[in-house]
């Protein structure tokens, strides 16, 4: 069965991901793989999933309870390091609807007992990344002197004294009030080897996005890879049953929404950003040895523009290598253009283009 002209989201591991590990069997398995917990009753599982919690339409993967914990299971195929933020968000959203379905009463003069908080991300980005880590809300937190250093683990949880001290400053070691920890896994195949073999539908999710990966380096389109990936998965006894039953679906398993303006300018800011820096180090480095003042400036300049140009470029070649093979060499030219109006225009043209062939078409390159 042949996908090369189906619409296919670029976003395609997560939804899969999100797809098989609702089932409470699924995410029965992957919750026992982690804590060594043995429960074997499906039913004794609550999905609480939340639909479209974030202003731009996101929704949690997979949520659920289950004895005294509250788990929350992300997919990441990019790497983000405001998981802990986005976390936060999601367990606010997941206790308000626990107080609300049980009738607790916030406002009672005894302790509410809530289950506790477990937030596990799934990681299987292109990126390299450690078998697992840790991510804490609090490393996003700004000190009073503007920097993000990790916050001292011996720190004060609270200002030392309930007054401010006599010259009205108060501690500036104390602990912020909020922490979200995020525990990171890496389940790109071949990682993590000993909890792939206690679930084996999470092992057999991680062998059948390197299938797809690994078609796509062969040179077909993403549609073209993820029916070939399935063809291999189902002889290979890999997520036989469900790819048996989604076949027609798997190719168009659409992520929920995201802001693909917000993505694109956070992209060109931080290529301006990098530039900025690496134009004033430039500048400074040149007025130090030369005396010359225009050096800075000349310096800074060119900075800026080389690094808007380079974070254009990156975002074309990203958004490309989500639907098809990037040769080296189409890398390399995309990559060299420095022209910021030609790069907007290959930045809206791959965005919908289904293949490279279509890009080179249409912004006027000789395949």
């Amino acid at each position: 069965m042949s996908q090369d002209n189906v619409t296919v989201n670029r976003e395609y591991k997560s939804s899969l991901f999100a797809r098989i590990f609702s089932e409470p069997e699924a995410a029965l398995s992957l919750y026992n793989s982690l804590n060594g917990t043995d429960y074997d009753d499906p039913a004794g599982l609550e999905i609480n999933t939340i639909e479209s919690v974030l202003y731009i339409g996101w929704k949690n993967d997979v949520s659920f309870l289950i004895g005294s914990d509250m788990n929350l299971y992300e997919h990441q195929a990019t790497w983000n390091p405001n998981m802990p933020l986005r976390g936060l968000f999601y367990f606010a959203d997941l206790y308000r609807g626990y107080v609300s379905s049980r009738s607790l009463d916030i406002y009672a003069g005894v302790p509410l007992k809530l289950p506790a908080p477990r937030y596990t991300v799934f990681y299987n980005g292109t990126r390299e990344e450690p078998e697992s880590l840790e991510l804490r809300l609090s490393s996003l937190f700004m000190k009073r002197d503007g920097t993000q250093d990790a916050w001292a683990e011996d720190a004060s949880p609270v200002p030392s004294g309930r007054f401010p001290k006599k010259d009205g400053a108060q501690d500036a070691d104390a602990l912020p009030a909020l922490e979200c920890t995020a525990q990171v896994l890496n389940i790109n195949f071949g990682h993590n080897r000993e909890l792939m073999g206690r679930c084996r539908k999470l092992y057999e999710y991680s062998y059948f996005i390197d299938a797809v990966r690994r078609h796509l380096r062969e040179g077909l389109t993403l549609g073209a890879a993820v029916d070939r990936a399935a063809d291999e998965c189902i002889a290979g006894d890999i997520l036989r049953e469900f790819l048996l039953k989604h076949r027609t679906e798997v190719a168009n398993m659409v992520m929920p929404e995201f802001d693909a303006e917000l993505h694109d300018r956070t992209t060109r800011e931080i290529g301006y950003n990098e530039g900025k820096a690496a134009g004033i180090a430039e500048g400074k480095a040149a007025g130090i040895a030369e005396g010359k003042a225009a050096g800075i400036a000349e310096g800074k300049a060119a900075g800026i523009a080389e690094g808007k140009a380079a974070g254009k470029a990156g975002t074309v070649c990203d958004m490309l290598s989500d639907v098809c093979h990037l040769p080296d060499g189409w890398r390399g030219r995309i990559m060299a253009e420095r022209d910021i109006d030609t790069l907007d225009t290959w930045v809206r043209i791959a965005r919908r283009a289904g293949s490279l062939e279509e890009f080179l078409a249409k912004a006027g390159l000789e395949a």
